[in-house]
Protein backbone atom coordinates (compact mmCIF):
# COMPACT_ATOMS: atom_id res chain seq x y z
CA UNK A 1 0.00 0.00 0.00
CA UNK A 2 1.44 3.71 -1.14
CA UNK A 3 2.12 5.67 2.21
CA UNK A 4 -0.33 8.61 2.62
CA UNK A 5 1.10 10.14 6.07
CA UNK A 6 4.65 8.48 6.83
CA UNK A 7 7.84 9.86 5.36
CA UNK A 8 10.76 8.17 5.92
CA UNK A 9 11.15 9.87 9.26
CA UNK A 10 7.62 9.64 10.72
CA UNK A 11 4.88 12.37 9.95
CA UNK A 12 5.92 15.73 9.35
CA UNK A 13 4.66 19.14 7.43
CA UNK A 14 3.74 22.73 8.76
CA UNK A 15 1.44 23.28 11.52
CA UNK A 16 -2.47 23.99 10.60
CA UNK A 17 -1.90 22.47 7.34
CA UNK A 18 -2.55 18.49 6.15
CA UNK A 19 -1.12 16.01 7.37
CA UNK A 20 -0.28 18.31 11.21
CA UNK A 21 -3.66 19.08 11.60
CA UNK A 22 -5.59 18.93 14.64
CA UNK A 23 -8.23 16.08 12.81
CA UNK A 24 -5.44 14.06 11.75
CA UNK A 25 -3.16 13.98 14.79
CA UNK A 26 -6.15 13.03 17.11
CA UNK A 27 -6.72 10.24 14.47
CA UNK A 28 -3.00 8.96 13.92
CA UNK A 29 -3.40 8.91 18.23
CA UNK A 30 -6.40 7.00 17.80
CA UNK A 31 -4.98 4.57 14.78
CA UNK A 32 -1.53 4.25 16.64
CA UNK A 33 -3.16 3.13 20.28
CA UNK A 34 -5.55 0.55 18.28
CA UNK A 35 -2.32 -0.87 16.32
CA UNK A 36 0.25 -0.98 18.79
CA UNK A 37 -2.28 -1.85 21.66
CA UNK A 38 -3.71 -4.71 20.26
CA UNK A 39 -2.90 -7.93 22.15
CA UNK A 40 -2.14 -6.79 25.60
CA UNK A 41 -4.11 -8.22 28.33
CA UNK A 42 -4.70 -5.00 30.05
CA UNK A 43 -3.73 -1.38 28.96
CA UNK A 44 -1.02 -1.11 26.95
CA UNK A 45 1.24 1.71 27.81
CA UNK A 46 2.81 4.29 25.64
CA UNK A 47 5.40 7.01 25.94
CA UNK A 48 4.99 10.60 24.76
CA UNK A 49 7.68 13.43 24.83
CA UNK A 50 8.08 16.35 22.54
CA UNK A 51 10.75 19.02 21.85
CA UNK A 52 10.03 23.27 22.78
CA UNK A 53 8.20 24.01 19.43
CA UNK A 54 5.10 26.06 20.59
CA UNK A 55 2.70 23.54 18.89
CA UNK A 56 4.03 20.62 20.85
CA UNK A 57 1.50 21.51 23.75
CA UNK A 58 -1.75 20.94 21.01
CA UNK A 59 -0.15 17.96 19.52
CA UNK A 60 0.94 16.15 22.19
CA UNK A 61 -3.41 16.73 23.70
CA UNK A 62 -4.38 15.55 20.42
CA UNK A 63 -2.30 12.22 20.69
CA UNK A 64 -3.26 11.63 24.17
CA UNK A 65 -6.56 11.60 23.52
CA UNK A 66 -6.60 9.29 20.45
CA UNK A 67 -4.42 7.30 22.52
CA UNK A 68 -7.07 7.16 25.66
CA UNK A 69 -10.05 6.66 23.06
CA UNK A 70 -8.35 3.41 21.99
CA UNK A 71 -7.99 2.36 25.66
CA UNK A 72 -4.05 3.14 26.30
CA UNK A 73 -2.64 4.37 28.97
CA UNK A 74 -0.02 7.67 28.39
CA UNK A 75 3.21 8.56 30.34
CA UNK A 76 3.38 12.29 29.32
CA UNK A 77 8.01 12.74 29.12
CA UNK A 78 7.36 17.07 28.32
CA UNK A 79 10.63 18.09 26.65
CA UNK A 80 12.54 15.68 26.10
CA UNK A 81 15.53 14.17 23.24
CA UNK A 82 14.39 11.92 20.37
CA UNK A 83 17.21 9.39 21.81
CA UNK A 84 15.98 9.63 25.49
CA UNK A 85 12.66 8.65 24.51
CA UNK A 86 14.15 5.55 22.43
CA UNK A 87 15.72 4.84 25.57
CA UNK A 88 13.02 5.63 28.37
CA UNK A 89 10.48 3.04 26.15
CA UNK A 90 12.99 0.69 26.41
CA UNK A 91 13.80 0.72 29.71
CA UNK A 92 10.12 1.08 31.26
CA UNK A 93 9.03 -1.63 28.96
CA UNK A 94 6.77 0.55 27.18
CA UNK A 95 4.84 -0.63 24.04
CA UNK A 96 6.02 2.34 22.24
CA UNK A 97 7.55 5.80 22.42
CA UNK A 98 5.84 8.82 20.22
CA UNK A 99 8.27 11.90 19.71
CA UNK A 100 6.59 15.23 18.93
CA UNK A 101 9.28 17.12 17.04
CA UNK A 102 10.40 18.63 13.19
CA UNK A 103 14.17 18.06 14.29
CA UNK A 104 16.17 20.64 12.85
CA UNK A 105 13.59 22.46 11.31
CA UNK A 106 12.11 25.91 11.92
CA UNK A 107 9.25 25.97 14.47
CA UNK A 108 6.10 26.25 12.45
CA UNK A 109 6.80 23.07 11.41
CA UNK A 110 6.88 19.91 13.75
CA UNK A 111 6.18 15.76 13.35
CA UNK A 112 5.59 12.57 14.74
CA UNK A 113 7.29 10.00 14.80
CA UNK A 114 7.28 6.78 16.65
CA UNK A 115 9.90 4.07 18.48
CA UNK A 116 8.79 0.42 19.11
CA UNK A 117 9.22 -1.25 22.56
CA UNK A 118 13.08 -2.02 21.92
CA UNK A 119 13.34 1.66 21.13
CA UNK A 120 13.74 1.50 17.68
CA UNK A 121 12.06 2.98 14.65
CA UNK A 122 8.85 1.11 13.99
CA UNK A 123 9.01 -1.47 11.19
CA UNK A 124 7.33 -0.33 7.50
CA UNK A 125 4.71 -3.25 8.24
CA UNK A 126 3.47 -1.32 11.74
CA UNK A 127 3.38 2.66 10.02
CA UNK A 128 1.40 0.46 7.06
CA UNK A 129 -1.06 -0.88 9.80
CA UNK A 130 -1.75 2.15 11.27
CA UNK A 131 -2.55 4.07 7.86
CA UNK A 132 -4.64 1.47 7.26
CA UNK A 133 -6.21 1.77 10.78
CA UNK A 134 -6.18 5.37 9.90
CA UNK A 135 -8.74 5.01 6.78
CA UNK A 136 -11.80 3.16 9.47
CA UNK A 137 -14.14 5.78 11.45
CA UNK A 138 -12.66 6.75 15.11
CA UNK A 139 -14.32 4.93 17.91
CA UNK A 140 -13.97 5.24 21.66
CA UNK A 141 -13.58 2.61 24.10
CA UNK A 142 -15.89 2.09 26.76
CA UNK A 143 -16.14 4.27 29.27
CA UNK A 144 -14.04 1.35 31.86
CA UNK A 145 -11.65 0.83 28.90
CA UNK A 146 -10.27 4.85 28.60
CA UNK A 147 -7.03 5.16 29.08
CA UNK A 148 -5.00 7.53 31.66
CA UNK A 149 -2.32 9.70 31.23
CA UNK A 150 0.34 10.28 33.79
CA UNK A 151 3.52 12.31 33.95
CA UNK A 152 6.26 10.75 33.92
CA UNK A 153 8.64 11.01 37.70
CA UNK A 154 12.69 11.90 36.97
CA UNK A 155 12.58 11.06 33.05
CA UNK A 156 15.01 13.86 32.53
CA UNK A 157 17.47 12.39 35.43
CA UNK A 158 17.45 8.86 34.63
CA UNK A 159 18.49 9.91 31.22
CA UNK A 160 21.20 12.08 31.98
CA UNK A 161 22.26 8.77 34.02
CA UNK A 162 21.81 7.14 30.97
CA UNK A 163 24.24 9.49 28.94
CA UNK A 164 27.02 9.44 31.68
CA UNK A 165 27.06 5.63 31.61
CA UNK A 166 28.21 5.55 28.23
CA UNK A 167 31.80 7.60 29.23
CA UNK A 168 34.99 5.62 30.76
CA UNK A 169 34.21 5.88 34.17
CA UNK A 170 38.03 6.03 34.72
CA UNK A 171 38.04 9.27 32.68
CA UNK A 172 36.55 12.98 34.07
CA UNK A 173 35.74 15.86 31.96
CA UNK A 174 38.14 18.11 34.58
CA UNK A 175 39.98 20.95 33.23
CA UNK A 176 37.87 21.15 29.99
CA UNK A 177 35.94 23.97 28.98
CA UNK A 178 33.23 23.41 27.69
CA UNK A 179 30.11 25.92 25.54
CA UNK A 180 27.15 23.60 25.39
CA UNK A 181 24.38 24.70 22.35
CA UNK A 182 21.13 22.78 22.81
CA UNK A 183 19.78 24.92 19.89
CA UNK A 184 17.08 26.00 22.07
CA UNK A 185 15.67 22.56 21.82
CA UNK A 186 14.57 19.51 23.63
CA UNK A 187 18.32 19.00 25.44
CA UNK A 188 18.04 22.38 26.66
CA UNK A 189 17.45 21.65 30.53
CA UNK A 190 19.68 18.21 30.26
CA UNK A 191 22.44 18.54 27.86
CA UNK A 192 24.62 20.76 29.96
CA UNK A 193 23.97 18.99 33.12
CA UNK A 194 25.43 15.94 31.86
CA UNK A 195 29.23 17.76 30.80
CA UNK A 196 28.76 19.77 34.13
CA UNK A 197 28.30 16.50 35.86
CA UNK A 198 31.28 14.64 34.59
CA UNK A 199 33.70 17.63 35.71
CA UNK A 200 33.90 20.17 32.67
CA UNK A 201 33.19 23.70 33.27
CA UNK A 202 30.24 24.31 30.82
CA UNK A 203 29.10 27.82 29.19
CA UNK A 204 25.65 27.01 28.55
CA UNK A 205 24.01 29.14 24.98
CA UNK A 206 20.67 28.65 23.49
CA UNK A 207 19.13 27.31 26.41
CA UNK A 208 16.28 29.53 26.77
CA UNK A 209 13.25 27.87 24.58
CA UNK A 210 10.13 30.10 24.35
CA UNK A 211 8.46 27.83 21.96
CA UNK A 212 9.59 30.03 18.41
CA UNK A 213 13.34 29.87 18.95
CA UNK A 214 13.92 26.60 18.54
CA UNK A 215 17.02 25.75 15.93
CA UNK A 216 16.78 29.87 15.19
CA UNK A 217 20.84 30.77 14.17
CA UNK A 218 21.81 28.58 16.91
CA UNK A 219 22.30 24.92 17.10
CA UNK A 220 24.02 21.90 14.91
CA UNK A 221 22.71 23.68 11.36
CA UNK A 222 24.42 27.30 12.41
CA UNK A 223 27.51 26.41 14.21
CA UNK A 224 28.75 29.37 13.43
CA UNK A 225 27.01 30.96 16.51
CA UNK A 226 29.11 27.74 18.23
CA UNK A 227 32.29 29.05 16.83
CA UNK A 228 32.16 32.75 17.80
CA UNK A 229 31.12 31.98 21.57
CA UNK A 230 33.87 28.99 21.38
CA UNK A 231 36.63 31.83 20.93
CA UNK A 232 35.05 34.48 23.04
CA UNK A 233 35.03 32.11 26.01
CA UNK A 234 38.29 30.99 24.87
CA UNK A 235 36.72 27.47 25.16
CA UNK A 236 38.63 24.15 24.71
CA UNK A 237 36.05 22.93 22.58
CA UNK A 238 32.20 23.41 21.88
CA UNK A 239 29.25 21.10 21.11
CA UNK A 240 25.82 22.11 19.07
CA UNK A 241 23.05 19.61 19.46
CA UNK A 242 20.11 20.40 17.18
CA UNK A 243 16.37 20.76 18.36
CA UNK A 244 15.37 17.09 19.23
CA UNK A 245 19.00 16.15 20.31
CA UNK A 246 19.79 13.50 17.99
CA UNK A 247 22.65 15.59 15.73
CA UNK A 248 25.62 16.94 16.67
CA UNK A 249 28.10 19.53 15.27
CA UNK A 250 31.29 19.86 17.27
CA UNK A 251 33.91 23.24 17.38
CA UNK A 252 37.32 22.72 18.48
CA UNK A 253 39.65 25.57 20.43
CA UNK A 254 40.52 27.49 17.14
CA UNK A 255 36.80 27.98 16.06
CA UNK A 256 37.41 25.14 13.53
CA UNK A 257 34.20 23.16 12.76
CA UNK A 258 33.96 19.23 13.30
CA UNK A 259 31.28 17.73 11.36
CA UNK A 260 29.84 14.41 11.09
CA UNK A 261 32.74 13.01 9.14
CA UNK A 262 35.51 14.31 11.59
CA UNK A 263 33.25 12.52 14.53
CA UNK A 264 32.82 9.28 12.70
CA UNK A 265 36.71 9.22 11.95
CA UNK A 266 37.35 10.08 15.41
CA UNK A 267 35.60 7.26 17.41
CA UNK A 268 36.41 5.40 14.67
CA UNK A 269 40.22 6.11 15.22
CA UNK A 270 40.03 5.64 18.55
CA UNK A 271 38.28 2.20 18.61
CA UNK A 272 40.21 0.71 15.71
CA UNK A 273 43.38 1.28 17.97
CA UNK A 274 41.96 0.00 21.15
CA UNK A 275 40.51 -3.10 19.80
CA UNK A 276 37.12 -1.92 20.63
CA UNK A 277 35.89 -1.16 16.48
CA UNK A 278 33.34 -3.91 16.12
CA UNK A 279 33.28 -4.57 11.71
CA UNK A 280 33.48 -1.56 9.72
CA UNK A 281 32.13 2.40 9.68
CA UNK A 282 28.78 3.17 7.76
CA UNK A 283 28.22 6.38 6.03
CA UNK A 284 26.17 7.79 3.22
CA UNK A 285 25.80 9.02 -0.50
CA UNK A 286 27.31 12.62 1.00
CA UNK A 287 29.93 11.63 3.15
CA UNK A 288 33.24 13.29 2.23
CA UNK A 289 35.39 11.15 0.05
CA UNK A 290 38.36 11.67 2.53
CA UNK A 291 36.39 9.99 4.87
CA UNK A 292 36.20 6.84 3.04
CA UNK A 293 39.83 6.89 2.22
CA UNK A 294 41.28 7.51 5.83
CA UNK A 295 39.07 4.63 6.94
CA UNK A 296 41.16 2.74 4.40
CA UNK A 297 44.42 4.14 5.82
CA UNK A 298 42.87 2.51 9.02
CA UNK A 299 42.29 -0.81 7.75
CA UNK A 300 38.54 -0.72 8.27
CA UNK A 301 35.94 -1.36 6.24
CA UNK A 302 33.60 1.51 4.97
CA UNK A 303 29.99 1.78 3.28
CA UNK A 304 27.63 3.85 1.80
CA UNK A 305 23.68 3.63 2.75
CA UNK A 306 21.26 6.18 0.99
CA UNK A 307 20.85 10.14 2.63
CA UNK A 308 18.99 9.21 6.03
CA UNK A 309 19.61 7.88 9.20
CA UNK A 310 16.84 4.91 8.69
CA UNK A 311 19.19 4.11 5.75
CA UNK A 312 22.35 3.83 8.04
CA UNK A 313 20.79 1.73 10.63
CA UNK A 314 19.17 -0.80 8.28
CA UNK A 315 23.13 -1.05 7.17
CA UNK A 316 24.58 -1.37 10.50
CA UNK A 317 21.99 -4.14 11.26
CA UNK A 318 22.57 -5.82 8.21
CA UNK A 319 26.34 -6.27 8.58
CA UNK A 320 26.67 -6.40 12.25
CA UNK A 321 28.75 -3.36 12.44
CA UNK A 322 28.17 -0.40 15.21
CA UNK A 323 29.20 2.86 14.26
CA UNK A 324 27.76 4.76 11.48
CA UNK A 325 26.26 8.16 10.31
CA UNK A 326 25.71 11.38 8.43
CA UNK A 327 27.93 14.29 7.70
CA UNK A 328 25.21 16.73 9.44
CA UNK A 329 26.45 15.21 12.77
CA UNK A 330 23.35 12.20 13.04
CA UNK A 331 25.95 9.26 14.79
CA UNK A 332 24.97 6.24 15.28
CA UNK A 333 26.78 4.14 18.37
CA UNK A 334 24.85 0.86 18.54
CA UNK A 335 26.68 0.06 21.15
CA UNK A 336 25.58 2.89 23.54
CA UNK A 337 22.43 3.42 22.22
CA UNK A 338 19.82 2.25 19.73
CA UNK A 339 19.52 5.13 17.52
CA UNK A 340 21.63 8.39 16.65
CA UNK A 341 21.80 10.27 19.89
CA UNK A 342 24.16 13.93 20.23
CA UNK A 343 24.64 13.94 23.85
CA UNK A 344 26.24 10.15 23.60
CA UNK A 345 28.55 10.90 20.14
CA UNK A 346 29.60 13.93 21.64
CA UNK A 347 30.57 11.59 24.77
CA UNK A 348 32.13 9.23 22.51
CA UNK A 349 34.61 12.03 21.22
CA UNK A 350 35.48 13.17 24.52
CA UNK A 351 36.50 10.41 25.84
CA UNK A 352 38.83 9.74 22.65
CA UNK A 353 40.22 13.55 23.62
CA UNK A 354 40.79 12.84 27.31
CA UNK A 355 41.99 8.81 27.20
CA UNK A 356 44.84 9.87 24.14
CA UNK A 357 45.89 13.74 25.98
CA UNK A 358 45.30 14.92 22.35
CA UNK A 359 43.08 17.96 21.36
CA UNK A 360 40.18 18.01 19.19
CA UNK A 361 42.46 19.87 16.84
CA UNK A 362 44.95 17.13 16.92
CA UNK A 363 41.61 14.28 16.63
CA UNK A 364 40.83 16.25 13.53
CA UNK A 365 44.23 16.34 12.01
CA UNK A 366 44.04 12.91 10.54
CA UNK A 367 40.96 13.22 8.29
CA UNK A 368 41.49 15.13 4.91
CA UNK A 369 38.36 16.89 3.73
CA UNK A 370 38.49 16.44 -0.12
CA UNK A 371 36.43 19.93 -1.69
CA UNK A 372 32.92 19.53 -2.75
CA UNK A 373 30.57 21.19 -4.61
CA UNK A 374 26.74 21.00 -4.70
CA UNK A 375 24.28 22.34 -7.21
CA UNK A 376 20.70 22.15 -7.04
CA UNK A 377 19.71 21.99 -10.60
CA UNK A 378 15.82 23.15 -10.32
CA UNK A 379 13.34 22.50 -13.32
CA UNK A 380 10.17 22.21 -15.08
CA UNK A 381 9.21 18.84 -14.26
CA UNK A 382 11.01 16.14 -12.73
CA UNK A 383 13.50 14.54 -14.87
CA UNK A 384 15.03 10.87 -14.03
CA UNK A 385 18.76 11.55 -15.33
CA UNK A 386 19.34 7.70 -14.95
CA UNK A 387 17.09 7.90 -18.47
CA UNK A 388 19.27 10.11 -20.42
CA UNK A 389 22.07 8.65 -22.51
CA UNK A 390 23.44 12.27 -22.10
CA UNK A 391 23.70 12.79 -18.75
CA UNK A 392 25.24 9.63 -18.44
CA UNK A 393 28.07 9.90 -20.39
CA UNK A 394 28.88 13.36 -18.87
CA UNK A 395 29.08 11.57 -15.50
CA UNK A 396 31.21 8.62 -17.04
CA UNK A 397 33.64 11.12 -18.38
CA UNK A 398 33.56 13.43 -15.07
CA UNK A 399 34.38 9.92 -13.15
CA UNK A 400 36.93 8.73 -15.43
CA UNK A 401 38.86 12.59 -15.27
CA UNK A 402 38.86 11.80 -11.29
CA UNK A 403 39.87 8.68 -11.30
CA UNK A 404 40.47 7.57 -7.72
CA UNK A 405 40.79 10.75 -6.20
CA UNK A 406 37.17 12.02 -6.71
CA UNK A 407 33.13 10.85 -6.68
CA UNK A 408 30.00 12.06 -8.52
CA UNK A 409 26.65 12.03 -6.89
CA UNK A 410 23.52 12.61 -8.84
CA UNK A 411 20.28 12.47 -6.45
CA UNK A 412 16.66 13.62 -7.24
CA UNK A 413 14.72 15.66 -4.83
CA UNK A 414 11.88 13.53 -3.10
CA UNK A 415 9.81 16.90 -2.83
CA UNK A 416 10.45 18.73 -5.72
CA UNK A 417 11.15 18.87 -9.35
CA UNK A 418 15.41 19.67 -8.63
CA UNK A 419 18.41 17.24 -8.96
CA UNK A 420 21.31 18.03 -6.67
CA UNK A 421 24.34 17.40 -8.53
CA UNK A 422 27.23 16.38 -5.98
CA UNK A 423 30.86 16.57 -7.28
CA UNK A 424 34.03 16.39 -4.54
CA UNK A 425 37.98 15.54 -5.11
CA UNK A 426 41.18 16.77 -4.34
CA UNK A 427 41.31 19.83 -6.31
CA UNK A 428 38.62 22.42 -5.28
CA UNK A 429 39.11 24.00 -9.04
CA UNK A 430 38.46 20.58 -10.85
CA UNK A 431 35.79 19.97 -8.97
CA UNK A 432 34.30 23.62 -9.38
CA UNK A 433 34.61 23.43 -13.20
CA UNK A 434 33.48 19.56 -13.28
CA UNK A 435 30.39 20.06 -11.37
CA UNK A 436 29.16 23.21 -13.60
CA UNK A 437 29.78 21.05 -16.22
CA UNK A 438 27.09 18.01 -14.84
CA UNK A 439 24.98 21.07 -13.45
CA UNK A 440 24.51 21.95 -17.16
CA UNK A 441 24.32 18.89 -18.96
CA UNK A 442 21.46 18.00 -16.43
CA UNK A 443 19.58 21.06 -17.76
CA UNK A 444 19.61 21.24 -21.15
CA UNK A 445 18.74 17.56 -20.99
CA UNK A 446 16.16 18.30 -18.87
CA UNK A 447 15.01 21.14 -21.18
CA UNK A 448 15.31 19.17 -24.90
CA UNK A 449 13.22 16.39 -22.53
CA UNK A 450 10.31 18.59 -21.76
Amino acid sequence: MKRHFFGTDGVRGKVGEEPITPETVLKLGWAAGCVLGKGTADHAKILIGKDTRVSGYLLESLLEAGLSAAGVDIRLLGPMPTPAIAYLTRTARARAGIVISASHNPFDDNGIKFFSSEGTKLPDEVELAIEEKMREPLTTAGPSALGKAKRYDDAGGRYIEFCKSTFPHRLSLEGLKIVVDCANGAAYHLAPLVFSELGAEVVAVANEPDGFNINRECGATFPIFLKKTVLAHKADLGIALDGDGDRVIMVDSRGDIVDGDHLLYIIATDRKQSGRLRGGVVGTLMSNLGLEHACGRLGVPFERAAVGDRYVLSLLNEHGWELGGETSGHIICLDRATTGDGIIAALQVLAAMCGSGKSLADLRSGLEIYPQTMINVRMARRFDVKESPRVQQAIREVESELANNGRVVLRASGTEPVVRVMVEGRNAAQVERLSRHLADTVKSAAEAAA
